[in-house]
């Protein structure tokens, strides 16, 4: 945590991309609506593999101290791509040009430099390094991919998995190549949702492209099994993990999951079986807690229906189906955590907040994995604003505070960002 005298300045970047702090404007943040100087309790130095963004088409903003007015700059704004296990407090802020560009699906943290370093406006929410590669030779993700392709010849899951790793530097399959942490199981090529941030599937008009491909293939229980054992003895904390970023949603694809999950059973596995998912089928959640799915995660953006609506645009199903959904994972024993899409001044509003606790305590849910909301921050204002349905803005109480109230509230809650091992935890009806 910053000192309380500790006052970054803004950073701007000149037309050929290099990067300055101005001598004298301060760092500013967005929350919300809001534009205001970061707050001393959720200012820390940039963290390791984290990355700057130039933002095309949007001014540097800085705040005068003398003044106490805020500076439009010529120069370009810039922002952090804050790295995996920290939760942006603040956005980047900036002023939009006629012809800003719609910004491509990464988070966009507020950014400032002092004493020789540059800070952000973000905590750390999860120490373990699951997706921390700096360490790591290339040339060992190579050999692993290598390995896997030669273990189990002709699985059309493996050639798609490493080639993830070795094309795109997918985290995920990064880390099967190397055997360590948690095993992704991309199956579905559908999804029940138009969710507009959805990072494999975009119409030409939303103006950004797709930052994952979709899979093109539907795996079989036994090329899923045969990934889910190999990874199972290799990892020491092993996580199985339905529900990928190149895929839909894992419950459209129920029956192959169930199936490979007692496939894998079967063979002897032992690691957490996990679902990332919308959560929309109570049925099929019950199905899969049968057949020995231990975890799920349920990606939401808002605990209010009209919220949740505008950004995920369900289709066939409601957000009463989803809070069924966790209420017969818990019936069954399952762990389940909530992905929580976070953006600062939104999600923790007084009106969000409400319906977030209220959900929690309704379902006593187990965690909540406070992730980065990654989309253009002008686009999360346009869909909150529908969510709103033409009301004013809720005061924000800020990140610190939210996770301390909803702690209180419900004093049970695990808050983290990854999908946890959970050793010994078996799936059964009525556990």
């Amino acid at each position: 945590m910053a000192s309380k005298s500790l006052r970054p300045f803004a950073v701007f970047a000149d037309s050929s991309g290099n990067i300055y702090d101005h001598p004298s404007l301060l760092m500013v943040c967005r929350r919300g609506e809001e534009l205001a100087l970061p707050r001393p309790d959720e200012l820390m130095p940039m963290p390791q593999e984290s990355q700057l963004f130039l933002l095309p088409g949007r001014h540097a903003l800085g705040l005068d101290p003398d003044s106490g007015t805020l500076e439009q700059l010529e120069e370009q704004a810039v922002a952090a791509f804050v790295s995996p296990g920290h939760t942006c407090t603040g956005v980047a802020a900036y002023a939009p040009g006629a012809q800003a560009p719609v910004l491509p699906m990464f988070s966009y943290g507020a950014v400032g430099y002092a004493d020789g370093q540059f800070w952000v406006a973000a905590r750390q929410v999860d120490a373990e390094p699951r997706q921390v590669f700096s360490h790591i030779p290339e040339a060992n993700i190579r050999k692993g991919a290598a390995a896997l392709l030669k273990a189990m010849p002709g699985n059309r899951l493996v050639e798609h998995l490493t080639g993830c790793a070795l094309r795109s530097r997918c985290p995920a399959a990064r880390n099967l190549c190397l055997g360590r942490y948690e095993s992704p199981l991309p199956t579905a090529r559908a999804c029940n949702a138009r969710c507009i941030g959805c990072l494999s599937l975009q119409p030409d008009e939303s103006g950004f492209p797709a930052t994952q491909h979709r899979l093109n293939f539907t795996p079989t229980p036994e090329e899923v099994a045969a990934v889910m054992l190999h990874h199972d003895v290799r990892s020491s904390r092993p996580v199985h993990s339905f529900g990928q970023g190149c895929e839909g949603d894992p419950l459209t694809e129920a029956d192959i999951l169930a199936q490979s999950i007692r496939l894998f059973k079967q063979g002897g596995g032992q690691g957490t079986v996990n679902c990332n998912t919308n959560a929309s089928q109570p049925n099929a959640v019950a199905m899969l807690a049968e057949a020995g799915l231990n975890s799920m995660r349920v990606s939401c953006i808002s605990a209010r229906e009209e919220f949740y609506n505008a950004y995920h645009r369900p289709a066939n199903y409601s957000l009463a189906d989803v809070r069924e959904s966790i209420m017969t994972a818990k019936a069954h024993g399952m762990f389940v955590s909530m992905n929580l899409l976070y953006f600062p001044g939104i999600t923790d509003s007084e009106e969000e907040y409400a319906a977030l606790e209220e959900l929690i305590a309704a379902t006593r849910l187990d965690f909540i994995q406070w992730r980065n909301l990654n989309l253009d921050p002008a686009m999360v204002l346009e869909v909150a604003r529908q969510g709103r349905e033409g009301r004013a803005p809720s005061p924000a109480m800020g990140f610190n505070t939210m996770r301390k109230r909803l702690k209180k509230a419900c004093p049970w809650l695990g808050y983290g960002y990854f999908n946890p091992y959970l050793p010994g935890l078996d799936a059964t009806p009525g556990a």
